[in-house]
């Protein structure tokens, strides 16, 4: 196995490539058409691409935990009048990450809040990728056992894919290279230097809001693990739904965000006559060719992967893997994420991990009342909760939108 990212990266292309000149070769009129061997060739194959994609994944991983170390070296170098003045070691004890409905009841605010005031907190420390596991939604148990069937939901996905970051501002500016003219050239002893040229672009990003109010009972804020279990699950998972919604297909216009199924300048792979399999790849080669930049991941719908995953050449047999067996939840050796968030029918692929960052402005914010509406007199408290999000697509090239598969 490969020890180096870009070595690692080179080679599964490689093996992308080779795939996918079998594939060519055995492709007629839309369909497949593979003798037993070559299938077991490409189920080999296949597996390979798995393995380098993985490792490939975790060279990754490793390199940004090296920039991090290099980065926390340097700045525990800095001067000494920087660094805060100690009496003797501190030893860091590991901490559990406390969930938001904990950091909630927990809070000061909370604990001397008297029912009847109005209620407002901001929480900063709150990790937006907590599991949420636990139940809620109403009093405590009398004579049924305590396990809650929730409804049906899909799970925050997308977030997973993307670098997240924390700001202070209220929209992110950057700089975007926008003429890149190389005029660089074999020049003769003497001759005049070729003029080249470089211009830069101011882009900008604003940070958005995604809010929600949940009615709760006077109850329900008494008891303590309701309250945790209430804000934790549903509360959350409101919130991380919506701003998923936002970062796939948000329109742009305020207050939503620009979402990559309307980011300007994201390329598009019809996929035509050609197999799902092939249009994705031929986006893959758009990415890399156009964008220069390498696939991190791709996105689909569920029903999207099922007819990729269901595949069969012209004599009936499984492309992706016999029904007996797990199959890959990849394609080309690239991870494949699945979620009913994006749009059906199209596939959204790129380089999220160097291309893409989510800017949190801050945490969840949290404030109760029981002054909305007539919930005073029914002895009830409005949970609002908002965060504040931007998205960035550095370089809009860097992805791409296979459509009709």
């Amino acid at each position: 196995m490969p020890t180096k990212l870009e070595e690692a990266q080179g080679l599964l292309e490689q093996k992308q490539r080779e795939l996918m000149e079998i594939f060519e070769q055995n492709q007629k009129g839309g369909e497949y058409d593979f003798t037993p061997e070559q299938l077991d060739e490409i189920r080999a194959r296949n597996a390979e691409l798995e393995e380098l994609g993985k490792r490939v994944d975790e060279l990754r991983e490793i390199d940004e935990i090296h920039q991090k170390t290099r980065q926390a070296i340097r700045e525990a170098n800095a001067p000494a009048h920087h660094l805060p003045l100690a009496t003797e070691p501190v030893i860091a004890q590991p901490q559990r990450a406390k969930s938001l409905g904990e950091l909630f009841t927990e809070h000061e605010r909370y604990k001397n809040w008297t029912p009847g005031q109005d209620l407002f907190m901001q929480i900063q420390e709150w990790d937006a990728k907590t599991l949420m596991t636990t139940t809620a939604g109403f009093a405590p148990e009398n004579l049924r056992i305590d396990r809650v069937i929730e409804s049906a939901q899909r799970r925050p996905m997308i977030q997973s894919l993307i670098p997240q970051t924390t700001t202070s501002q209220g929209a992110i500016v950057y700089m975007e290279e926008t003429t890149f003219t190389n005029a660089a050239a074999a020049t003769a002893e003497g001759g005049t230097y070729p003029e080249s040229a470089l211009a830069y672009t101011e882009r900008s990003d604003a940070v958005r809001k995604v809010s929600t109010l949940l009615p709760v009972t006077d109850e329900q804020l008494d008891d303590v693990p309701q309250i945790q279990s209430l804000i934790n699950n549903r509360l959350t998972l409101m919130l991380m739904l919506a701003e998923e919604s936002q970062i796939l297909t948000g329109s742009g216009v305020a207050p939503n965000l620009t979402g990559f199924a309307n980011k300007s300048g994201v390329q598009t792979q019809a996929k035509g006559a050609d197999p799902t399999p092939d249009a994705i790849y031929k986006g893959m080669t758009k990415v890399r060719h156009t964008g220069f930049a390498d696939v991190t991941g791709v996105v689909m719908h569920p029903n999207d992967w099922q007819d990729i995953r269901l595949l069969k050449d012209s004599n009936g047999n499984y492309i992706w893997g016999n029904p007996a067996e797990a199959g890959p939840e990849r394609i080309w050796g690239v991870a494949v994420v699945q979620t009913i968030a994006q749009t059906e029918n199209t596939a959204l692929l790129g380089d999220f991990a160097l291309f893409s960052e989510l800017f949190r402005r801050k945490g969840i914010e949290i404030k109760v009342t029981d002054s909305h509406s007539t919930y005073f007199a029914e002895g009830k408290q409005a949970i609002r909760a908002d965060l504040r999000v931007a998205l960035a697509i550095y370089r809009a090239a860097a992805f791409c939108n296979v459509t009709g598969i």
